[in-house]
């Protein structure tokens, strides 16, 4: 494993709102290895990345720039990530759009493809990533309010972004969707959210079947342990993060993000409705 890969030691922290700031966490992920070569896989193509500010997000987005892809990303309101995002990706010699705003308000999902497509000159890919989760121990402790939330976020948009996208979206386009290992195993500690994530399954699978006939792909990932702003955010103890995988380590955003440039490139032309398991080693049904 390369010296910047190697899992490092995790202390205590937690951060007070969601979705969480990647500024403050330690140590920060790493978003890209620095020996990783780009070789024009996605040269030319427009991309929109939902919670592209951070975690996950902003490697997918930083990697799609090393492969030669301008970007929009959308975010709720870390403007000071976002904007060290736009930064990593003009470091690679791309267009970073920064879009802020609610994905759980309809209307907003409809107005950051407009901007992304005005500002990009187009759109090729897809990526329904942002989330929201909350840790409780019994189901009674999950409110109406927050169980809403957390679908409006992390479903109801991805239906909105999806909708507003198909205008723009040509054949050899695609979307791949964020799921997550709680998709397959479930999780006692976050049952909305896991509920969210296997509608998100469900969904990749049934929009990559009616949409294989335009020629447009859908695919998913499906993340385990990955250290990102999130987990401090929700997590009251994180030091044991990810250290009962297989792998027996929490993951960086780093390791995950050249999946998406896999289903997103050319190589990925015969795959839809598929999802890629990126979780240090757990064996699950896909």
């Amino acid at each position: 494993m390369a010296e910047e890969q190697k899992p490092k030691e995790v202390p205590d922290q937690h951060q007070k709102h969601q979705p969480g700031d990647e500024h403050k966490m330690t140590p920060e992920p790493i978003v890209i290895r620095d020996g990783y070569k780009g070789s024009d896989k996605l040269k030319g193509k427009k991309a929109l990345i939902t919670g592209g500010d951070s975690g996950i997000g902003r490697a997918v987005a930083v990697h799609f720039a090393r492969e030669g892809a301008d970007v929009a990303i959308v975010y709720l309101n870390e403007d000071k990530d976002a904007q060290e995002t736009k930064e990593m990706v003009e470091k690679e010699g791309r267009q970073c759009v920064l879009i802020s705003g609610d994905l759980r308000e309809e209307k907003f999902c409809v107005e950051a493809v407009k901007k992304a497509v005005a500002e990009l000159g187009g759109l090729n890919i897809l990526v329904n990533n942002a989330a929201e989760q909350h840790e409780k121990n019994d189901l009674r402790e999950i409110t109406s309010e927050q169980l809403e939330k957390t679908f409006k976020t992390n479903i109801f948009a991805y239906f909105y972004v999806a909708q507003a996208a198909l205008d723009h979206l040509q054949k050899g386009d695609c979307i791949v969707n964020t799921t997550s290992i709680t998709s397959y195993r479930g999780s006692s500690h976050l049952m909305d959210y896991s509920a969210t994530k296997g509608a998100i399954t469900a969904f990749t699978r049934s929009l990559s079947a009616n949409l294989a006939e335009k020629g447009i792909r859908v695919n998913a990932v499906a993340p385990g342990p990955i250290w990102t702003p999130l987990i401090p955010a929700t997590l009251e103890e994180v030091g044991d993060f990810g250290k009962d995988q297989p792998m027996g380590r929490l993951g960086q955003p780093s390791e995950v993000a050249p999946a998406y440039v896999f289903l997103a490139c050319e190589d990925a032309s015969y795959i839809t409705g598929q999802t890629i398991h990126v979780n240090g080693g757990e064996q699950i049904g896909g």
